[in-house]
Order: structure tokens, then C-alpha cells, then sequence
């Protein structure tokens, strides 16, 4: 489900952060003109999971603010749909640096065991123009009710294992996969790993499509992660899943996971992997998936505002102005803070938003900085998406293959996502925010490794994203522990860490 469009019969069921130290250090600097020119930064190198944090080559902790750009219609290529050089740039002007950048199996894998380069060189090719303006991409294999059939995108026709069962009743986005024998079916074929074509397991077909695609795309510069399947879904078991009873399906669910890991690790040893929990989570029900096995992963998880969907009666505009999310949807952080504690898993928001709610917008945007946790939000485009049921209000650009300027652009979307936060941080974060009301960034980071392994020295360099929708007449800024060295009001602000600091911290306000 990567547009929550439409609240779910479930949904209605389970709708029920030292001036003393600085002192001492001598270290409080102002901001002043320095050596780093204003422009964005090459992407990070070398993603990884470090415990729950995403680091850089170098072991600084990335906290990523981005978009999803999913194609669902043929040929599934972001390019297709005018995705290109002006909307990567657009990006980078407002802040985001990173995209959850969709890729359909049925197009990388058309037949069995043939797989379509030719596809996945312009996948790259979106990689490589991201990559240029400092944006990295998780590529996402995405699905949403399995196959076209179902009436959804992901599966290619000759893996849906349905049993021949009509393929009823048609009610769309998410109904279906509540009340649709053939998709539950084809569900649960998948997760057993049936027989298919040629009498090989599906589910090894998929993981042989995945071992393909992460050989095409090892060493690409700017690829941060691999997906590995977009919101499962745990077929006939979901009843007993809403009922906290989901071992069985989480055990198949794990399967899955692991399966895919091996088989990518046969290609690629080094990129992060990130695992999703069944989408029932996304609502605030625990995610208990096991992980994917592998010392360098991370959780993908979702987060929908269900009971403001509901309240509106439309999950594109999910909620009236002043709305909060739905009880459970503060469960949603601190569940995968658990899982996080309980795994060593890293963390990433990898879907949240599809609605023109900016008070919802913003409440996780603010929620995701006070868990300190990156994000991404959906979607870049309505771009006839068959799998939601607002295609403009979960878009902040109408139309890619316009110039995204003037009314093609949802400005004030943009400006509520637009927010400054820390980019790299040389240090483990202690907390980080925006306050709206009065344009003003805190930050706050220990200069410890996020490894545990000794600290930043002098000179360590942390870099802020401050987009000018946030300040049009430039910031200014005071900062402890550390000194600025990037050009006054650029937009990716840049502090060098002092000598014998411990800690920085760093207060941004309008000019």
C-alpha cells in the first residue's frame, strides 16, 4: 500500500531535545563566511546500519529527509513519467536529499528467469541524475495487491499463483487485499514459496530477480539501500495478525527476508538492506517481522494517520486542519524503537503522508525528529498511481513532465516538509527540531561515535540542510563545541567540529 488512500475495514477495527562547557572550551561561534562553498554535498558513501542509526563512510549518522518516485504503470520507469534533471534539482533546492525510488518486478523479470536490462539501465539512469545533485536512492521493490490483476502493480502475470479463483470482489485499493480470495491466495502462495513456472519455488524466483537487479546496480554511486519487498501482506493470516496472533505468517514473513538477503549477497556484499513488516503495522500494531538476517539491515516501516482518514471521510486529505493521527499512530515510532532495541536493526520512515493535511504532515515530520529518525514522504507525484484514491492531494509536484515551478508545484506542501535538520552528523544525535512558529532549528549532538568506538576529533564536519523556502532572507547562527565554515545563508550549512568539544550545539534563526 504505498498511498493510504482509503481507510481499511481493519483501520475501523483497530481505530478503536551547554552554554557552561562552552564557556570553558571557548568555543561559541557565530556564523561567519568560510572555506565550503553553498552548494549540495556529493551523496554519502558507504550507507550502513550502525545499530539503530544510518552512517556514512565515515561513520557519521545520516538523517535523510526525502520522497518516494514509484512508477506503477508500464513501463514503470520514473523517466517515462518526465522524472528527470529538473525535479532532482527541485529536490536538492528544497532540502531533500534523498528518494525511495521504485522498481516493479513484472518489468525486471518479464518471463522467467529473463530479466530486461535495458529497464533496469533507466532505473539507473534516475540513480545517476539523483546522484548528481546529492540525492541518494533506496530502490524499492515495489508492489501494491500483488499483480494488474487485482488491480494493483508488482508481481509479473506468470508469479500469481492464484488457484484459478475469480479474481472478485473488485473494490479496489485497500479493500481488496481484506476481502479478495484470488490476491489472499496468491499471498499465501508466495510466502509458502510454491511452485511456479518451470517447477521453481516463486519466492526463489523473486529472490533470483533481486540477486539480478543488486548486480546491476553494485558500486552505483548514490544507491543507499535496497528494499527488498514494499508493504507484504500476510494473505488469509490476516485476521489472526489483527488479533496479535501472527507467528506463523511473521515466521514465512522472515523466510522471505532471508531468502532475498542470501541471494543479493551473492552480488552486492556491502549495500544496506531494508526489511518491511507486515503493512498491518503501519496503523500502530507491532511489527514483529524476524530481520533479514544480515549484519548490515534496516527497518523500513510506514506510518498512515488512519483515524484522520477516517474523520474526513478520505484518506487523501486524511483529516480536517488541526487534526492529530489516530491513537496508534505514536505507537508506530515507539514500536520500531523496540524492534530497533530488541534487533540492532537501523531505522528509516520510508512511507508516510498521501494527503494535502498539512497539520498531519507536519505532526510526523515533527514526530520523526523527535524520535530522530529520517524520512521519506509519499509521494513525489500522484502520477496516475492505481493505488490511491487522491492522485493530486498526495502529490507535491502535479506533473513531472512539466517544469516544477509555478502551479505545477504544492508550495505550501512543500514548505511543511521543507523543514531544516541535521544532515551528517559527526557525533551521535542527542535531539534535533524545528520550531514552525518561530523559523528556529536546535540541534543537539554528542561528538561519541555512533560505533561506540571513541569520538569525532577537531575538525570532524557535520552538515544541516537549511532550505531557503524556511528562510528567504537568510539565518543566522550560534553554535557551540563546533565553528561555522560554510558560506553565509547557504543552503546546506557546515560545522567543524573544536577541539576537546564533547558536544555541539547549534541554534538557527531568521536573519
Amino acid at each position: 500500500m504505498s498511498s493510504r488512500r482509503t481507510p481499511t475495514v481493519s483501520a475501523r477495527m483497530l481505530t478503536v531535545l551547554t552554554a557552561a562547557a562552552a564557556l570553558v572550551l571557548g568555543c561559541w561561534s557565530p556564523a561567519i563566511a568560510g572555506a565550503a562553498p553553498g552548494s549540495s554535498p556529493d551523496t554519502p558513501a558507504g550507507i550502513a546500519d550502525t545499530g539503530r542509526w544510518l552512517t556514512d563512510a565515515e561513520g557519521r549518522v545520516l538523517i535523510t529527509s526525502g520522497v518516494n518516485m514509484v512508477a506503477k504503470r508500464p513501463p514503470y520507469a520514473p523517466d517515462a513519467l518526465g522524472f528527470g534533471d529538473d525535479d532532482a534539482g527541485f529536490l536538492a533546492d528544497n532540502g531533500f536529499d534523498s528518494v525511495r525510488l521504485g522498481v516493479i518486478w513484472k518489468a525486471i523479470e518479464p518471463q522467467p528467469g529473463i530479466y530486461d536490462d535495458a529497464y533496469l539501465a533507466r532505473i539507473k539512469g534516475t540513480v545517476e541524475t539523483l546522484a548528481r545533485h546529492g540525492i541518494s536512492s533506496l530502490i524499492d521493490m515495489h508492489q501494491d495487491l500483488a499483480n494488474e490483476r487485482f488491480q494493483g502493480e508488482g508481481m509479473p502475470d506468470w508469479a500469481v499463483l492464484d488457484d484459478k479463483i475469480p479474481a472478485v470482489p473488485k473494490l479496489g485499493f485497500t479493500f481488496n487485499q481484506f476481502t479478495m480470495p484470488a490476491l489472499l491466495t496468491t499471498y499465501d502462495n508466495f510466502l509458502d514459496n510454491r511452485p511456479g513456472p518451470g517447477g521453481v519455488g516463486v519466492q526463489d524466483r523473486f529472490a533470483a530477480a533481486w540477486a539480478h537487479t543488486a548486480g546491476f546496480f553494485r558500486g552505483t554511486p548514490g544507491v543507499m539501500g535496497y528494499d527488498l519487498f514494499n508493504e507484504p501482506w500476510p494473505g488469509s493470516s490476516y485476521p489472526a495478525c489483527l488479533l496479535g496472533v501472527c507467528r506463523s505468517a511473521n515466521e514465512r514473513l522472515t523466510d522471505l527476508h532471508h531468502r532475498v538477503a542470501r541471494a543479493i549477497r551473492t552480488q552486492d556484499p556491502n549495500t544496506t538492506l531494508f526489511y518491511e513488516p507486515f503493512s498491518l503495522s503501519n496503523t500502530g500494531l507491532p511489527p514483529n517481522p524476524g530481520t533479514a538476517g544480515d549484519p548490515n539491515e534496516a527497518l523500513s516501516f510506514h506510518d498512515y494517520c488512519t483515524l484522520a482518514a477516517l474523520g474526513s471521510g478520505s484518506a487523501g486529505s486524511a483529516g480536517s486542519p488541526g487534526t492529530v493521527c489516530n491513537p496508534f499512530d505514536s505507537a508506530v515510532f515507539a514500536n520500531a524503537e523496540a524492534h530497533s532495541r530488541a534487533t540492532g536493526s537501523g531505522l528509516l520512515l520510508t512511507e508516510f503522508g498521501a494527503t494535502d493535511d498539512e497539520s498531519v504532515l507536519a505532526s510526523i515530520v515533527d514526530r520523526a525528529a523527535q524520535n530522530r529518525v529520517g524520512w521519506q514522504y509519499w509521494a513525489y507525484c500522484g502520477c496516475d498511481d492505481p493505488t490511491t484514491q487522491d492522485l493530486a492531494g498526495q502529490a507535491l509536484v502535479l506533473d513531472p513532465a512539466k517544469p516544477p515551478t509555478g502551479d505545477n508545484v504544492r508550495w505550501s506542501k512543500v514548505r511543511t516538509l521543507a523543514v531544516p535538520h541535521p544532515r551528517l552528523i559527526a557525533g551521535t544525535p542527542e535531539s534535533y527540531g524545528f520550531d514552525r512558529a518561530s523559523s528556529t532549528l536546535r540541534v543537539r549532538y554528542s561528538t561519541a561515535r555512533a560505533d561506540g568506538r571513541g569520538s569525532f576529533g577537531a575538525g570532524s564536519m557535520t552538515t544541516v540542510a537549511m532550505p531557503q523556502i524556511e528562510y528567504p532572507t537568510g539565518y543566522t547562527v550560534n553554535v557551540i563545541g563546533a565553528e561555522v565554515v560554510s558560506a553565509p545563508n547557504s543552503p546546506v550549512l557546515q560545522v567543524r567540529s573544536a577541539a576537546g568539544a564533547q558536544r555541539v550545539t547549534l541554534v538557527a534563526t531568521p536573519a
